[in-house]
């Protein structure tokens, strides 16, 4: 089979649409399948050109055994709506004209966060007669609205409506949250045509693995307990309640927030880290994927922490799962819903409200003071990594695509209902859980 996919990020951007198109798309190809990734020139998160690319009109490469074609678009830093939008319309375009080259797929896929690039997708399926798969990554362009960067206006409505156009048209919708096909279902979308495959993680790359000690002295944290905020610094995160906790921990030495990372709200939380005067707060650029396993090595706590917006009761952060394959205790601060459930299943991390600074400084208090529990948490972290491997997930995920499984991937891992639900019929509602582990003087979510 061959598959054509395009997608906005890829690597050597680091986050999770290009992390999960790569992972799996390696292992399509290592079954014996054919891959065409089409995007753009690297410039994610930052909304520059990656040191050492040019953004040419086109270009070809090979990744791991993936046919590559970058086309030219319009790059942006990642701020301000109206520049951020041309960049991703000028994807839609260029990405439509990229995807004519490849000779005779077998399918397209789409992917999202923003759905500029589903359109595309769409297009090329259309004219070239092939089935469309849209893979929804996020309720776009209501997360959109949630972090403020658009009110409700024609605009907005117009852009639902093109939303609910994709996902009619499309053969199949793969879904990264049951959460997220609810939605569709509740909108009149056809269930029997949504899979969901979550993010996962790759665990021959993330395993645990002691501090790595010239890492942590290249990053100021020997001898700490850290916190530590490994991914995009964006409007969807509200980090600068981490900031209001940090301030309130100044009296533990042994406690430090290490962020690595970049996105449109980095710079002011940077300013604001040194406006307070926050020595137990650093902030560190990003680094390439390869490198991540040693990062996570110096994280006693994996924070997680989302905008107290429901929309964010639907998602589950990549950085989740790369913490469990690392064997990292969670601390999850956001809406109780798709991720919080994740981590009472496993019984891996505290729970706290979103955006409660006091909850969260509680918790990290907690969880410095109690390195048994801190221990307990992370081995069940580890414990439960293997529901999420990616050999399984790329597997489920060509299964939908009409491609055979991969060799030995149900070994790899159980599917679990929250991983990949079968396309036809639809799964029933699995039992609502009960509530995860809290750190203390939290609120339980709601029977």
């Amino acid at each position: 089979m061959h598959v054509l996919f395009l997608t906005d990020n890829f690597p050597p951007e680091t986050n999770a649409p290009a992390t999960r198109t790569h992972e799996h798309a390696r292992r399509w190809v290592r079954a014996g399948h054919r891959v065409t990734v089409v995007t753009g020139a690297p410039n994610f998160p930052a909304g520059k050109l990656h040191h050492g690319w040019r953004n040419r009109w086109f270009a070809r490469e090979e990744l791991d055994g993936i046919q590559v074609i970058r086309v030219k678009t319009f790059i942006s830093a990642n701020r301000g709506t109206l520049l951020r939008t041309l960049d991703y319309l000028s994807f839609m375009v260029a990405g439509f004209l990229g995807a004519l080259v490849p000779r005779r797929p077998d399918v397209v896929v789409a992917t999202s966060p923003q759905f500029f690039t589903a359109v595309a997708g769409w297009a090329v399926a259309a004219l070239r007669r092939k089935r469309f798969v849209f893979e929804l990554r996020d309720l776009w362009p209501a997360s959109i609205e949630a972090v403020g960067a658009l009110r409700q206006s024609r605009c907005l409505r117009a852009m639902e409506r093109v939303e609910l156009f994709l996902y009619r048209r499309a053969w199949r919708i793969v879904a990264v949250t049951n959460a997220f096909r609810d939605d569709l279902i509740a909108r009149g979308v056809d269930g029997s045509k949504i899979a969901v495959v979550t993010n996962g993680v790759d665990l021959d790359s993330y395993v645990p693995r002691d501090r790595d000690a010239d890492t942590a002295r290249r990053y100021g944290v020997e001898g700490r307990t850290v916190i530590g905020y490994l991914g995009t610094h964006g409007m969807a995160h509200a980090l600068e309640k981490v900031l209001d906790a940090a301030e309130a921990l100044r009296d533990r030495d042994d406690v430090h927030f290490l962020f690595v990372g970049d996105g449109a709200a980095k710079r002011e939380l940077v300013t604001e880290r040194e406006r307070r005067g926050l020595d137990n707060v650093s902030f560190h650029a990003p680094v390439a994927k390869d490198a991540m396993p040693a990062l996570w090595s110096l994280c006693d706590v994996a924070l997680v922490h989302l905008k107290d917006t429901p929309v964010f009761e639907t998602v589950i952060p990549s950085k989740i799962f790369e913490a469990m394959g690392s064997g990292r205790t969670i601390l999850f601060a956001g809406p109780a819903g798709e991720a919080s459930r994740i981590l009472e299943d496993a019984d891996c991390g505290l729970c706290v409200p979103a955006e409660d600074s006091a909850a969260l400084a509680a918790a990290v208090r907690r969880l410095a003071d109690d390195p048994a529990e801190r221990s307990s948490l992370a081995t069940n972290a580890h414990r439960a990594a293997p529901r999420y491997g990616r050999d399984a997930l790329a597997a489920r995920m060509l299964e939908v695509l009409g491609g055979g499984p991969l060799e030995a991937a149900t070994e790899t891992a159980p599917r679990a209902s929250h991983i990949a639900a079968p396309v036809d019929p639809p799964p029933a509602l699995p039992a609502p859980p009960q509530a995860p582990r809290r750190a203390s003087g939290a609120p339980r979510e709601p029977a």
